[in-house]
């Protein structure tokens, strides 16, 4: 079999595009379409049917780190993802302001798509367990069975998104024939969704290999990780309350029951199937940042302050960096993963576009880190945070004044995972437009273009080594190096980076966090935290770090924001732990204001928010055209 399932036959793709149409719940198209006795046939056949799956489950999460700008650490900006094109994430097509709040209502899109792609994996499911129960063959059997149970995998997960967003959902794990089927269909309770989910990953584990043949199919880890998750959500769930769920009575029973179970999958995944941190979780080497001419020094009589003295590196970056790039597809560190397209196919190319700026090929930097996420790297010397980054304007020697956001030299011993994450001032990157034929450049915040001069020492004199520097866009001062390829020979729309939808280092700190729900801190979570640390050349946790409940939690916490930033991870957490009003003030509060690296105002949200406001962060809006069509379709309590 071709390696790359992503290849569809031409006539998969007929099916694929009629899958693709379904875009509500009740505007479902006939699925027997390919029924005849030219299609279904054979192994290649549902081996292609598998592919269309994949790929429209795929389309819903593979642009998940716009759900960041949810949190406090992201900002996004632009509409460039609006796009019907399935390669650019047509399920958040609708949606182009992604603030921090009251983002309930508005993803119409997504629950559609979902329905859509749930549709077209129970019409292939269907299908092939027709041509399973017509062979003779054992063998080919089995085969068929594994693309059930793929299927199997990819409606689980996409019942988890709809779970975790809307609450109780209508169930359809059938294949519908006929719009008169769901038209008056209700919403299935959270708790039934819950017990199906976990039946069908229990089916799905026994059936899946304990490593998957090619890449872009599923092994046994991804199914016991994906069911883990779901524990461990249906735990927070009851543990922290959902009141805008009136459906749902939270029992802390049955949390400390679902923990246990989450922690007994997470540790099978670890411990049970040879997986690994990628490079073993080793640091590897890190430059350094740019340096400056110290204040009042003065060479042949020209004052160098403020002169650049020489560039941040980009050489050598850590291995937390090249996680993040082709070279590390196929790697055991990614337990649940969709597979791109590859180069020229234009599947991956938004995480270049989207994150990179300018100075990156045509890139448009829609997706910034926030100035706050600096202070939460942590001292590769002390492992504690360091003093707070002080922002300040471009006068005033800020960018040689000690501690000051504007000064490379403050970026020292910090966090590798800093380094591999984001850009400042002074840091370089490969490309000025193209990467197939540029070297490095440097990034100097709002600089539009002009040039930079470097001034090196050059025996008792120094010479001036000018650069192009490109402003790129960003609005914080800050702009991403995690995903953006460094390394020449690949242009901005080779799509060849597999995206990570679970990956080992999460669960490491997903159990955790279940462990010390269940006993407190023990000293195998507190060694999985450390290993997790270890990635950034950081030392150890210290004894007061894990002393008790709380303070282990919010060292969990600190990695979970560090090392899964903008892999549309951290609004989840803030929702399933009842942490929103913790971050931004609560009702009637004064709010959270964001500041860039010049200390000017970016946005400020939350501002004597009401009650309301926040409910309905907690749960989203069961589409209104939904509900026009279906009568039986309840709404959840904050939207009503």
């Amino acid at each position: 079999m071709n390696k790359n399932i992503y290849k569809l036959s031409l006539v998969f793709l007929a099916a694929l595009s009629l899958a693709s149409c379904r875009d509500n719940l009740l505007e479902q198209e006939p699925t027997d379409a390919l029924s005849s006795g030219k299609y279904w046939k054979t192994e290649a056949d549902a081996t292609s049917a598998l592919a269309g799956v994949i790929s429209d489950t795929r389309y819903l999460f593979n642009r998940d780190y716009y759900l960041d700008g949810m949190g406090e650490y992201v900002k996004m900006r632009g509409n460039s993802f609006l796009s019907n094109s399935g390669n650019n994430g047509r399920a958040y097509m609708g949606r182009w302001d992604y603030l921090p709040w009251g983002f309930g209502g508005w993803f119409e899109n997504m629950y559609k798509y979902c329905y859509g792609a749930i549709d077209h994996a129970n019409y292939v499911i269907d299908h092939v367990s027709t041509m399973r129960d017509n062979t003779q063959s054992e063998e080919v059997k089995k085969k068929m069975q594994v693309v059930i149970a793929e299927c199997k995998l990819m409606r689980a997960l996409i019942y988890f998104r709809l779970i975790s967003w809307w609450g109780d959902v209508p169930y359809i794990d059938w294949n519908v024939k006929s719009n008169a089927e769901v038209a008056s269909m209700p919403r299935t309770p959270i708790s039934e969704i819950y017990a199906k989910l976990i039946a069908d990953l229990d089916e799905i584990e026994q059936v899946l290999p304990a490593k998957a043949r090619v890449q872009g199919r599923y092994s046994k880890p991804a199914a016991i990780a994906l069911r883990g998750k779901i524990n461990l959500y249906w735990a927070s769930w009851n543990h922290y309350g959902w009141p805008e769920l009136d459906t749902f009575t939270p029992s802390e029973a049955e949390a400390q029951r679902a923990y246990k179970a989450a922690r007994e999958d997470f540790g099978k995944v670890i411990n049970d199937f040879n997986l690994d941190l990628y490079r073993g979780g080793e640091p590897g080497v890190c430059d350094g940042p740019a340096e400056m001419w110290p204040k009042g020094t003065k060479i042949n009589g020209v004052d160098m302050t403020g002169k650049v003295k020489k560039l941040g590196g980009a050489t050598n970056l850590p291995n937390y960096f090249y996680l993040f790039t082709p070279k590390a597809n196929g790697d055991s560190e990614f337990v649940f993963t969709f597979q791109q397209g590859g180069s020229s196919t234009n599947q991956g190319e938004q995480l270049m576009r989207d994150f990179a700026g300018r100075t990156v090929q045509y890139s448009q930097s829609w997706v910034n880190p926030r100035a706050n996420i600096v202070d939460r790297y942590q001292s590769t010397k002390t492992g504690d945070f360091c003093e707070p980054l002080v922002a300040m304007s471009p006068s005033n020697n800020a960018r040689v004044t000690k501690n000051s956001s504007l000064n490379p030299e403050s970026y020292a011993n910090r966090d590798y995972r800093m380094k591999a994450t984001i850009m400042w001032d002074y840091e370089q990157i490969m490309g000025m437009m193209s990467l197939k034929e540029t070297g490095l450049s440097p990034y100097e915040y709002k600089n539009w273009e002009g040039p930079l001069d470097v001034y090196e020492e050059d025996g008792d004199s120094y010479k001036k080594v000018n650069y192009t520097s490109y402003n790129v866009l960003s609005t914080t001062g800050y702009v991403f190096r995690k995903f953006i390829r460094n390394y020449a020979g690949q242009d901005r729309t080779d799509g060849d980076f597999n995206w990570p939808v679970i990956r080992l280092a999460d669960v490491f700190l997903m159990y955790a966090e279940a462990d010390n729900e269940i006993n407190g801190p023990t000293p195998t979570s507190v060694a999985l935290v450390n290993r997790i640390r270890h990635r950034g050349n950081l030392p150890a946790l210290k004894a007061d770090k894990y002393a008790d409940h709380d303070s282990f939690f919010d060292a969990i916490e600190q990695e979970r924001i560090v090392e899964l930033i903008g892999e549309g991870q951290r609004v989840f957490d803030l929702r399933r732990w009842r942490r929103l009003e913790n971050v931004y003030g609560g009702p009637g509060s004064t709010g959270y204001t964001w500041y860039d690296v010049f200390g000017a105002q970016e946005n400020q949200y939350w501002v004597n928010s009401p009650i309301l406001q926040y409910q309905q962060c907690y749960i989203f809006q069961i589409p209104e055209s939904e509900r026009n069509k279906n009568s039986n379709l309840t709404q959840n309590k904050p939207w009503r």
